[in-house]
C-alpha cells in the first residue's frame, strides 16, 4: 500500500475509517466489561471537546506552553488530595498506567544507583498478584525481578513471604490497591511497616484502584489504609482514564517528596540539538489527554464522582450476590472493589465467555497461573447499574449452557506433551498446529474462544509469552484487502 497519489474526500476518508472499527465491540451498549470507562454521552462530549483544543499544544517545552505545566500541577494537586493530602507529596502526569509504573521502577533503579552503588543487580520485589506493567519495567530497564506467592485463599500480598524475599540487592516493594487480577486491597500498612524497617522505597500501584478506593470507603466499605498516610508508601500511581472516566491517556505517579521524583526525570545535554528535561519517558507529547482529564475532573466533581461510586457500588454487589448464588460458579477472593473474578469447578469457566458473548456481553479470560485457577474476569463500570440484574441473569444461563461443554481434549492433549518436552523447546512449527487445533486458520481468530483460551492456559507462562508474541508479530503484517 502506498499514500495515494491525490487526497481522498473528507467524506470517503470518515466512511473508510468507520468501516474499519466494524468488528469492534459496540461498547456503548454498556455491555463490555473490560477496558471501556463510560461516562456518559454529556461527559464525553466535554472531554473531546478539550482534548481537541488542546490537540495541537505539545507537553514537550513547558516555556512554549505553560498551559501544560498549569493544568499538570493542578491535576497532580487533585490527585495528591485524594490519595491522603500529605505535605510535600509531588508528581507528574503520565500516558497510563504501564508509563506510572515503569517510572517507579527508574526511580528505584536510579535512587538505588545514587544511595547504594554497591548494589549492581538491582532485584524488586512483586507479589504474583502485582500488574504486568511492573514485569515490563524490569524487562527494559534492566532489574530483576523477584516474585512472591500470595496468600492462596484472598489473593492478597504476604507480608511475610515480601519480608523473606528481601536481599542486600532489593531497591523496591510492589502492592496493589487494589489488584487487577482478583480486586483485593494489598495490607499496605503491614508492607509499609517492612519498608520502614528495611529502609526500602514502596510503591502502591492505584492505577485501577486509587481514584475509587476513596469513596468505597466513604460508602461504608471496611478498608485498610493504602495511601501516602501509611508511613512507609514512598510512592503511588492512580490512572484518571479508569474510574475518573477521562479519556486515554491518563495517569499519573506521584512521590512523596521531590527529593525522591528527581530520579524519575531524565535529561540530556550531551549532543548537539536542544536541550532535553523529561519528567516522565515522552518527549514530545499532545496536550489533549490532560486537558480532557482536567476538564472531566472539573465537570464531574466530588459529588459527581460520588454518584458514580454508588452506582458502581450497588452493581458491584448484585453481580456478585449473583455469583455466589449460582451453584456451578465460584468467587476467586473476596473483591473489596469491582473487579470480580469467578471460576467453575464442572467445565472450563471459558466457555461461559462465548455463551456471554452471543448473549450481548463481553467478560475477560484470565489463566491459571501461580496459585489462582482459570477464571472469568470483570470489570463493573457505573453504565452496568441499570442492566446489573440482566447481567446476573444473562450469567445465571450462559453457565448453565456451558455445563454440557465440559474440558478441551486438546488442551488435556497438549497439556500432556508439554510434561515431555523443555518449554525451550517449543517452536513456531509447533505453534501453528496449536493454533489450527484452537480453530485460527489465516490469522482469523475464532469467533469462539473458549478452545483457544483452555489450550493458552495450560502452556507454561514463558510458552505462552512465546506464542503471543509469535502470533502477534504476524498479526501485524499489511496484508491486501480481499
Amino acid at each position: 500500500m502506498k499514500i495515494p497519489a491525490h487526497g481522498k474526500p473528507k467524506n470517503q476518508i470518515k466512511s473508510e475509517l468507520k468501516a474499519f472499527a466494524a468488528r469492534d465491540l459496540p461498547w456503548r451498549e454498556g455491555k463490555t466489561l473490560a477496558y471501556i470507562y463510560d461516562p456518559g454521552p454529556e461527559i464525553e462530549e466535554i472531554a473531546k471537546w478539550a482534548y481537541m483544543e488542546f490537540l495541537t499544544e505539545n507537553g514537550l517545552d513547558p516555556t512554549v506552553y505553560p498551559s501544560m505545566m498549569l493544568i499538570e500541577n493542578e491535576l497532580i494537586a487533585m490527585a495528591s488530595s485524594h490519595l491522603g493530602d500529605v505535605p510535600g507529596v509531588v508528581g507528574n502526569f503520565t500516558s497510563g498506567g504501564t508509563e506510572s509504573c515503569m517510572l517507579a521502577v527508574k526511580t528505584a533503579r536510579d535512587f538505588a544507583r545514587a544511595t547504594k552503588p554497591q548494589i549492581k543487580e538491582p532485584e524488586i520485589i512483586l507479589p504474583v498478584t502485582a500488574h504486568a506493567a511492573f514485569h515490563k519495567g524490569c524487562h527494559y530497564l534492566g532489574v530483576k525481578k523477584v516474585l512472591v506467592p500470595v496468600d492462596p485463599k484472598t489473593f492478597k500480598a504476604d507480608p511475610a513471604a515480601i519480608e523473606r524475599a528481601i536481599t542486600p540487592n532489593t531497591v523496591l516493594i510492589v502492592a496493589s490497591a487494589v489488584s487487577y487480577a482478583h480486586g483485593v486491597l494489598d495490607p499496605i500498612e503491614a508492607i509499609g511497616k517492612i519498608a520502614e524497617k528495611h529502609k526500602l522505597l514502596f510503591h502502591v500501584d492505584g492505577c485501577i484502584g486509587g481514584f475509587l478506593l476513596p469513596y468505597f470507603k466513604r460508602l461504608g466499605a471496611k478498608l485498610g489504609e493504602f495511601d501516602f498516610r501509611v508511613p512507609g508508601v514512598t510512592s503511588m500511581s492512580m490512572d484518571y482514564h479508569k474510574y475518573a472516566y477521562c479519556p486515554k491517556g491518563a495517569s499519573v505517579i506521584l512521590h512523596r517528596s521531590k527529593d525522591l521524583r528527581r530520579f524519575q526525570m531524565y535529561a540530556a545535554a550531551d549532543w548537539t540539538g536542544y536541550t532535553i528535561i523529561n519528567p516522565t519517558i515522552q518527549s514530545s507529547k499532545t496536550g489533549g489527554p490532560m486537558a480532557a482529564a482536567w476538564a472531566v475532573l472539573n465537570t464531574l466533581g466530588d459529588d459527581g464522582y460520588m454518584r458514580f461510586a454508588k452506582r458502581i457500588h450497588d452493581a458491584t454487589h448484585i453481580i456478585v450476590e449473583g455469583i455466589r448464588k449460582n451453584p456451578h460458579l465460584r468467587l476467586l477472593g473476596e473483591p473489596d472493589l469491582n473487579l470480580v473474578a469467578f471460576t467453575a469447578d464442572e467445565f472450563s469457566c471459558f466457555h461461559i465467555i462465548d455463551e456471554m458473548k452471543a448473549r450481548g456481553w463481553y467478560v475477560q479470560p484470565q489463566f491459571g497461573y501461580h496459585g489462582s485457577e482459570p477464571n472469568v474476569h470483570l470489570s463493573i463500570g457505573q453504565n452496568v447499574f441499570e442492566m446489573a440484574h440482566e447481567f446476573a441473569a444473562a450469567l445465571d444461563d450462559a453457565a448453565e449452557a456451558a455445563r454440557p461443554k465440559g474440558f478441551s481434549q486438546i488442551a488435556a492433549k497438549v497439556k500432556s506433551e508439554l510434561a515431555r518436552m523443555n518449554p525451550a523447546d517449543f517452536k513456531p512449527a509447533m505453534l501453528a498446529d496449536l493454533m489450527r487445533g484452537a480453530g485460527i486458520e489465516d490469522g482469523q481468530l475464532p469467533r469462539k474462544s473458549a478452545e483457544l483460551n483452555q489450550i493458552l492456559n495450560v502452556l507454561p507462562p514463558k510458552v505462552t509469552e512465546f506464542a503471543l508474541i509469535e502470533f502477534m508479530n504476524e498479526r501485524y503484517v499489511y496484508r491486501e484487502k480481499k
